[in-house]
């Protein structure tokens, strides 16, 4: 199955035809031995992909019941939690976890920088919290937090890490096992969706829970969640022959074949190329006059927030992506109209995205501004180039 759009929002990202094939496979029931094979190598493949020693929960949802696994899990009522947000995704953790009655303080940036980690060392040693929510790259701003500076401050004052890395997984390293600096300050709880990076369709819930994050779920005791509680499903993960609620069976399959092109890759190889996806197209939209939200020492290798240059229209322009069969998505709270926001994850390849350029040039042509497809395309190009003589 060909896609016939160019797909290149945020997320849903570009499908791979075999990927296609995986989910249209046959539809057997969740208990079928088969099945259950293919669940169990998918389960053993996501505790490889974040390098994990801990569990995994892999079920039917989005990346929002991923959020609310992560914090019902380990945060009681009463207790506190810090979000460090750079953007609108980040912000969704405080009434996420407000509404199981957690206490929660917001360390907020300005929209397309970063939070300063002097503010966020300054907070832990202030109040005692029970986590640390960062967002990884948020969707709607296109930065990227620095988990080198800001895991260890966190792990000194003793709270849990969650990371939501709901539009970096399988795109950046989020390495479980890895040691920021001393040897027990590591990422406690990584959660993400399927329709990312990991390039399957929306419609599953992925979360990993370290050892220490599982202790602190024992520690906390009932929690005020049941499809939520990860207690309901261990013996699933454990066993998927055996029955909670039932499983998205052709997801399941797709989310398979997804992972084993992940890893075939390898993540250090992937993180390289959304690294040099994401530099290359933010230069060839700058030689148009645009101009990325976020500069480039903290911007996201998945997708970009690009301003418009002045006069243009938002809605105009997108639909005429759209009638040439790109489609990129606006932009959030106060600046939609202003920018558009464009994906480079996942299964998309260099040439989707200099075939965007083009269409980009065109689109804005089409509203008078003068523009050079030609350079835009060659300063693509030359960007790629130069990755590959560097490496």
């Amino acid at each position: 199955m060909k896609n016939k759009e160019l797909l290149l929002v945020p997320g849903p990202t570009p499908v791979m035809d075999e990927i296609y094939d995986a989910l249209a496979s046959e539809t057997r029931g969740h208990t079928d031995p088969r099945f259950v094979e293919t669940f169990k190598n998918a389960l053993a493949n996501t505790k490889k992909l974040f390098n994990t020693d801990g569990e995994v929960y892999v079920v039917a949802g989005s990346g929002t019941l991923a959020m609310e696994m992560a914090i019902v899990n380990t945060i009681a009522k009463g207790e506190r939690l810090l979000v460090i947000s750079h953007g609108y995704f980040g912000d969704r953790f405080t009434p996420l976890a407000k509404a199981f009655g957690i206490e929660v303080d917001v360390l907020q940036s300005t929209w397309g920088e970063r939070v300063d980690s002097k503010l966020v060392e300054e907070a832990v040693k202030a109040i005692n919290y029970k986590a640390v929510t960062i967002t990884h790259a948020d969707t709607s701003t296109g930065v990227m937090s620095d988990l080198e500076t800001l895991v260890p401050i966190i792990k000194a004052s003793g709270a849990l890490v969650i990371v939501d890395g709901v539009v970096a997984t399988a795109a950046l390293q989020e390495d479980m096992s890895k040691a920021y600096g001393e040897e027990d300050y590591k990422i406690d709880i990584v959660l993400t969706g399927s329709q990312k990076a990991i390039g399957i369709p929306p419609g599953l819930a992925i979360v990993a829970f370290s050892q220490q994050a599982l202790a602190a779920r024992e520690q906390t005791g009932t929690v005020p969640a049941y499809y939520a509680d990860i207690h309901n499903w261990r013996a699933i993960m454990d066993n998927p022959a055996m029955y909670f609620a039932t499983p998205p069976v052709n997801l399941i399959y797709a989310y398979d074949v997804a992972l084993n092109i992940v890893l075939e890759e390898g993540m250090e190889k992937r993180e390289a190329r959304h690294i040099t996806f994401g530099k290359a197209i933010r230069a060839a939209l700058r030689s148009y006059g645009m101009t990325p939200l976020a500069n480039e020492e903290v911007a996201a290798p998945t997708l970009s927030c690009i301003l418009y240059p002045e006069g243009i229209d938002d809605a105009k322009f997108r639909a005429s992506l759209a009638n040439r069969g790109v489609i990129v998505a606006g932009s959030l709270a106060h600046l939609a109209g202003k920018a558009f926001r464009i994906g480079h994850m996942g299964n998309t390849t260099a040439e989707m995205l200099e075939q965007a350029i083009v269409v980009i040039g065109e689109a804005l042509q089409e509203q008078q501004l003068q523009v050079d497809i030609e350079k835009a395309k060659k300063v693509f190009l030359q960007q790629l180039e130069a990755a590959t003589v560097q490496s």
